[in-house]
């Protein structure tokens, strides 16, 4: 992943996604999101769909992790995964732009990543799996990696063209993905971008719970989706970056105004304690006496600012334990990190809504059919020119001005 230091290292621009298409995934028959910005907020009522577009992120950054099998027993198989009602495989389609070093080569082509998996037997297996990119503005995409039931072929090198030679791509088995099969091979630089990227991606499941545990003493320099490594990291953060925890210390401490410092101790038998300090007092508190709020708005301020962050980050419903008025802040500091990662948020909250732009919001609601559908809330005709006058989003999304998605409302 890109490095980022106070010492001037080496910058580049992050890799982004810039669509993303999901079909027969539960309640997604056919979802499209395009154009998505670096931070995109889903909103809607119960059952909308928004948790399982959160998971179609986490089940393609599973299948890279652990494996497709893995990912798709876990999720019940097709029987649970394929929409109610509908037949053909799962679509997962994903367009994205590679960073690049700062004062490199110009310009990130558009990189296609498609997937379609089905069931045989009991097991899953990749249908289809295909990646393209165009180089230019003009001309017809053009197809370097293309495989179908663990059989095809693959243009190699660095600018994979036409006239490049292919070679065979032969699996061992229908359920290994292509791209993470060819991804751990130099000669395939493009496909080993995309894999990075994707094993790269950070689906946050926080536990206020998790994060008050005792681990064993060790520096851990990233968070683990339930967080329960939070000291850990805390530890590393303190041996490696001081400067950085002491930036996160300041702003916890501005949305927390007791806390003055965060420290972690090793106990004799190997165990790690976090522990905050609180004014006026000298001695800390354990962090199993600190609130939920506390611990989780510090795990999601070392998530979002750590030295070397995830490229792409999914939080679900963060305000959760949180104070009302944190909320709009929490969603400035998320976007004071897009210059290093993007976000995708879930959230029920209007006042988080309140710290958004509305190309920045999408509307997630169940249809007549009971399948998902999406709407940006700048495409809403009347929000954009409340916004203008000093509307916010929060209110016009409890005020109903947003048309669809309202609890309340049969579609």
């Amino acid at each position: 992943m890109p490095k980022t230091t106070n010492q001037g290292a080496v910058q580049r621009d992050q890799p982004r996604v810039v669509s993303f298409t999901v079909e027969n995934f539960r309640a997604l028959k056919r979802v499209h999101l395009k154009d998505l910005t670096p931070l995109t907020v889903l909103v809607g009522p119960n059952g909308s769909g928004k948790s399982t577009v959160f998971d179609v992120f986490a089940f393609l950054s599973e299948c890279f992790e652990t494996g497709l099998r893995q990912a798709w027993d876990r999720r019940g198989r097709a029987k649970e995964i394929r929409s109610r009602g509908s037949t053909g495989p799962v679509v997962i389609e994903i367009k994205y732009r590679e960073g690049r070093t700062v004062g490199g080569p110009a310009g990130n082509p558009l990189i296609t990543y498609h997937i379609e998996l089905d069931e045989r037997r009991g097991r899953p297996v990749v249908e289809h799996e295909w990646l393209s990119w165009k180089r230019q503005s003009y001309g017809r995409p053009f197809k370097f990696l293309d495989v179908t039931r663990g059989r095809g072929e693959a243009a190699s090198g660095e600018v994979p063209d036409e006239s490049d030679e292919r070679v065979p791509v032969r699996l061992k088995s229908p359920d290994l993905l292509a791209v993470s099969a060819l991804g751990q091979f130099t000669e395939h630089p493009r496909v080993v971008k995309l894999r990075d990227f994707i094993m790269g991606w950070h689906t946050s499941y926080l536990s206020a719970d998790g994060t008050r545990g005792q681990p064993e003493s060790g520096p851990q320099e990233n968070l683990t989706r339930s967080g329960d490594n939070l000291s850990n990291v805390v530890q590393y953060l303190n041996e490696n970056h001081p400067w950085l925890l002491r930036r996160i210390v300041r702003v916890l401490g501005e949305r927390v105004p007791l806390i003055s410092d965060v420290q972690t101790e090793r106990m004799e038998d190997g165990r790690l304690l976090l522990k905050f300090l609180d004014a006026p007092f000298s001695e800390p508190i354990l962090a199993k006496h600190a609130s939920d709020g506390t611990l989780k708005l510090l795990a999601y301020l070392v998530l979002i600012h750590g030295p070397d962050p995830y490229p792409f980050i999914g939080i679900e419903e963060p305000e959760n334990f949180l104070h009302p008025r944190l909320l709009p802040e929490l969603a400035e500091e998320c976007r004071s990190a897009l210059a290093r990662t993007q976000l995708l948020v879930t959230t029920h909250s209007p006042f988080f809504l309140d710290g958004l732009r509305a190309k920045e919001v999408r509307i997630l609601w169940r249809d007549e059919d009971g399948y998902a559908r999406v709407r940006r809330a700048s495409d809403i005709e009347g929000i954009p020119q409340h916004i203008d006058t000093g509307g916010s989003l929060g209110n016009l999304w409890t005020e109903g001005w947003f048309g669809v998605g309202d609890p309340l409302v049969r579609p």
